[in-house]
């Protein structure tokens, strides 16, 4: 089969081999005389290709590393999932790893320093790299991506035929849009296989792009404008979850509150149905909305967040508290619309937890502008803050204006972190008796982590019961970040009305038959729910997973036909 250098860039996979080239089985039986030669054999070329990897796909080691949001935690979930579902190794272990596929974030400079010293590595290690995420969606021709091998964050259903290529040593680029009859759509299937990186846990996606044009954003050059799912299809999605174990769901996009604006729906719509589907014992968390999108919405958002099953927890960006940086930004909001939807839900769902983004020294950004942003975290006293200061990203309108000095952008990060750190928001809950959902180990491992009503971090002892379960604590401690709670000795330890959790690694939306074949380890499974109608290139592509099977059967049959042909030779020699 005739194929393509790694310097050289496909538009898609089809593009290796056209109907008009002629097949190896062609070129072998057009040769009427076959005479073999003795070669001597190269020792230290054959030792080399001894310890390369084997090229066939389907049975190499996979090493998965995402930064960044949830919505890329997601992705790469997805894409972990149709790799083992295909008969692939995950693995932890980066060393060990045939293939590194590297999952980008694009918000700030630091992440994508990280992602490109990962490439350097990997090509330094001699890795076959994939690279999927922000990065290389939104600037695909940048020199250090030369080369090599793209999945865009709108085709992760089609991660299994990349890598597959790219094993082969071809280099291909995926990064087109989702449509449906010329209609963009929100992305991926929500029903690939996964492996969730807490089985507890499940991550969905609810839209993608948002309507907004920040102009010191680089998100929106990679995930483009709004698409929503169906409600129906995010119902089914959760629906799955929670039989499969799942005792917490997040909903995540680059705006939730954005949602349906682009297919005459809206956010409170699409919680009111999850809520109907949320067993008792389990939890909804909310996503980033930026405060234009909320505004409509505040009374039915805070009845939602009144529900029992649904976390009394925000997360609302303000980045500023200057009127006049937000006009810079294109924000589209005043620093008046934010404090009103605060304080309308701090009325409204008592204890709520607010959370929200500032960006120190954006262009254009005064002493004055930076002392009202003080003023608004000492008045508001934000549990949960996230200060970043401002890094110019290639390509926006922001990288283009004039600049505050580093040094003044450096100090007024850190002077905003010294006011975050001066108050403790939790001191006053010690003595409270409340209800946390255990999900996870904290880093330490000295703990587990679980969260009250409020999403507020609780740290609970060690006890494998407790895992995955409602438990009654004590608050005993509080420190700047989290509480520690002592269960209640009389109490009970509530179960969730869910399914048994799949075990850490295992694929999630497999059927038991699909399970039960990885499980004896035959040979690598297509993953057929990537030929949909959804999306017509994706169905004429599902055919060409079966290939390691036909490549096998067609090597036999060239096998056998230069034996017949040896063995003819030989007769004819000692005739």
């Amino acid at each position: 089969m005739p194929s393509a250098s790694c310097d050289t860039l496909l538009d898609d996979i089809e593009d290796i081999v056209s109907q008009e080239d002629s097949k190896p089985q062609d070129r072998h039986f057009a040769r009427k005389h076959v005479v073999p030669k003795v070669r001597r054999r190269n020792t230290q070329n054959y030792l080399q290709e001894e310890n390369r990897p084997p090229s066939d796909p389907g049975i190499q080691k996979i090493w998965i590393r995402t930064w960044g949001c949830s919505h890329n935690n997601s992705d790469g979930e997805y894409m972990a999932g149709q790799l083992a579902a295909y008969g692939y190794k995950i693995t932890e272990n980066a060393s060990d790893a045939d293939l590194w596929l590297l999952n980008s974030c694009t918000v700030k400079n630091p992440a994508e320093d990280h992602f490109r010293n990962s490439i350097k590595k990997a090509q330094e290690e001699n890795k076959k790299v994939v690279l999927a995420g922000c990065v290389p969606q939104a600037q695909p021709r940048q020199d250090y991506l030369k080369g090599l091998s793209i999945i865009g964050v709108q085709q992760i259903d089609r991660v299994v035929e990349v890598v597959e290529e790219t094993i082969k040593g071809h280099s291909v680029r995926l990064l087109g849009q989702k449509k449906d009859n010329g209609k963009r759509l929100g992305g991926a299937r929500l029903d690939l296989p996964k492996i969730r990186k807490n089985p507890l846990i499940e991550i969905v996606s609810i839209n993608t792009g948002c309507l907004n044009a920040c102009t010191y954003c680089k998100t929106k050059h990679a995930r483009g404008n709004l698409a929503s799912y169906p409600i129906d299809e995010l119902v089914d999605r959760a629906k799955q979850s929670f039989q499969e174990g799942v005792c917490e769901i997040w909903l995540t996009s680059e705006d939730t509150g954005a949602y349906g604006r682009d297919n005459g729906t809206n956010l409170p719509t699409l919680l009111w149905k999850l809520v109907e589907v949320i067993p008792e014992g389990a939890m909804l968390r909310l996503g980033m909305t930026n405060p234009p999108y909320i505004l409509e919405h505040l009374e039915e958002m805070a009845k939602i967040l009144n529900h029992p099953r649904v976390y009394a927890f925000l997360h609302i960006p303000v980045q500023s508290a200057s009127d006049s940086v937000l006009m810079e930004m294109k924000r589209e909001y005043c620093v008046a619309d934010f404090k009103r939807v605060v304080d309308f839900l701090k009325e409204k769902v008592p204890g709520i937890t607010i959370a929200t983004d500032i960006i120190c020294g954006f262009p254009g950004e005064t002493d004055q502008d930076f002392q009202e942003t003080v003023k608004l975290v000492e008045e508001y006293k934000f549990p949960s803050l996230f200060i970043n200061q401002f890094y110019p990203r290639p390509g926006t309108p922001a990288a283009k204006m004039e600049q505050v000095p580093a040094q003044v952008k450096k100090q007024r990060t850190k002077d905003l972190s010294r006011v975050f750190h001066s108050y403790n928001p939790y001191d006053h809950k010690i003595g409270e008796r409340q209800q946390v959902l255990v999900t996870e180990e904290s880093f330490d491992s000295k703990f587990y982590v679980a969260h009250n009503r409020f999403y507020e971090q609780v740290l609970v002892p060690k006890n494998s019961s407790f895992m995955g379960k409602m438990v009654e604590v004590d608050i005993y401690e509080s420190g700047k970040h989290f509480m520690k709670g002592q269960p209640v000795s009389d109490a009970k330890v509530y179960t969730p009305s869910i399914s048994k959790p799949l075990a850490k690694g295992e694929v999630s939306g497999l059927t038991k038959e699909f399970r039960n074949r990885l499980g004896n380890h035959q040979s690598p499974i297509p993953h057929t729910p990537a030929a949909t109608p959804r999306d017509s290139v994706s169905s004429r592509m599902a055919p060409q997973m079966q290939r390691p099977h036909q490549d096998w059967a067609m090597r036999m049959s060239v096998g056998v036909a230069l034996f017949a042909l040896l063995l003819a030779f030989l007769v004819k020699i000692c005739n």
